[in-house]
């Protein structure tokens, strides 16, 4: 009787996904309790692949109080601030993670209309050739035999405006353009091409935002003129970490490129990728350097990395869910009136985890055909989705400026 008692509870605790370390030669157990005592040591849960360990919260009560009171303070924020530290960006981020994104979502709905999410289409203007070294990007020139991807001519001023008319009839309010390339320098006619671009899709009504590498003050000031929405060069990681993801161009030399485009009057776009092998630490600096900008960004696109082979990341492990669901948490409650973006890795989360992020705090999307070289959700099945969750897409220009926050209409520039 005994036997069969244990063997039907070893068949529970294999359904319930338990490793077992028991030899099948040991003794039967002689009682429930035996058996219990004995399975609380001799079984280890299986931890699924998309689930890391709860952060520890810390034991000293002291501390605890102290990391509650930031937490309370920041929710209870009327306006942005830009002098955060990274201790107390650490103190919201280590937040039991249902009590984080529950407070999120309360600074969401103070800052934002929790229903409406933004609808971005990019379209990659420039295909590979890249001089840079960037560990996660196909489109790196030095990564090529691996990866496969051929080096393509900039694409023409009316086949973007084609792609543009498609993306706007789709439901699209943003439109953005990436070019594989390291900065603009000896472009001329290059940038003289994408100013009629940007000239081309403001004048449908929609957003337009551009990412070029980096570009100086009179590059900015051109594509300021011309239009351009918001122009996008994220910072990827902390300062820390970012050595080990790329060694052609340096943090400063991004920040510097930041400083252009905020100087030129334009939208700041800036964010980063998760799962580069960064630790949590690596995306509280991150949070750190985006929230204490001059001005926070006006949108702030969450990657997580889409592992292609070929490239020095190409094997990397997914990054656990919790760790984009608590940077996007910790990203409303620390920039409250910026636009978060689920970026790159979207096409990897189900409409569960994607409704968690929205909750938490995430206001806008990438939709349509590709997301540069990798693949996007398209806009049929967003269109699903939205119906299905009560989400309605944001209109062009509709994004209001807030105090502290760097954002420019360019419906009225």
């Amino acid at each position: 009787m005994q036997l069969s008692l244990a063997s039907n509870s070893l068949g529970l605790l294999r359904a319930a996904r338990l490793r077992p370390t028991v030899l099948a030669s040991e003794p039967a157990f002689r009682s429930i309790t035996q058996f219990r005592s004995h399975t609380a040591v001799a079984f280890a849960p299986a931890v699924p692949h998309d689930v890391e360990p709860e952060p520890e919260v810390p034991q000293n009560l002291d501390r605890q109080q102290n990391a509650r009171r930031i937490l309370h303070d920041a929710v209870a924020a009327t306006a942005p601030r830009q002098n955060w530290t990274r201790e107390e960006i650490s103190a919201i981020y280590y937040q039991p993670l249902l009590e984080l994104a529950h407070q999120s979502s309360l600074v969401h709905r103070r800052f934002h209309s929790p229903g409406e999410v933004q609808l971005c289409t990019l379209m990659n203007i420039k295909t590979g050739g890249c001089t840079e070294d960037c560990s996660y990007c196909a489109q790196a020139t030095r990564y090529q035999d691996g990866t496969g991807l051929e080096a393509k001519r900039v694409e023409t001023v009316e086949s973007v405006l084609a792609a543009a008319r498609v993306a706007k009839a789709n439901g699209s309010t943003r439109f953005c353009m990436g070019a594989a390339w390291r900065d603009m320098r000896g472009r001329k006619n290059s940038l003289k091409n994408i100013v009629e671009m940007v000239k081309g899709v403001k004048g449908m009504g929609m957003e337009v935002c551009v990412t070029l590498g980096m570009i100086d003050g009179e590059q900015a000031k051109q594509l300021k003129d011309a239009g351009l929405t918001a122009y996008n060069h994220n910072v990827d990681t902390s300062r820390e970490f970012y050595p080990n993801v790329i060694t052609t161009r340096t943090y400063d030399e991004r920040l510097k490129t930041l400083s252009h485009v905020r100087d030129a009057g334009i939208n700041v776009c800036s964010g980063g990728i998760l799962g580069l092998g960064e630790t949590s630490e690596d995306r509280i600096g991150l949070l750190h350097t985006v929230s204490t900008l001059p001005s926070h960004p006006e949108s702030f696109p969450v990657n997580a990395l889409v592992p292609i082979k070929g490239t020095p990341l190409g094997d990397t492990p997914p990054i656990p869910f919790p760790s984009v669901l608590r940077t996007i948490a910790t990203a409303r409650i620390i920039m409250p009136a910026t636009i978060i973006r689920i970026a790159a890795g979207r096409k990897t989360m189900s409409e569960e985890k994607q409704a968690l992020c929205f909750m938490a705090g995430a206001n806008a999307i990438f939709t349509g055909e590709k997301m540069l070289t990798t693949d996007c959700n398209g806009w049929d099945e967003d269109s699903a989705m939205f119906g299905r969750w009560g989400l309605v897409p944001m209109k062009s220009f509709e994004k209001k400026p807030v105090q502290g926050v760097g954002y420019v209409d360019a419906a009225m520039s």
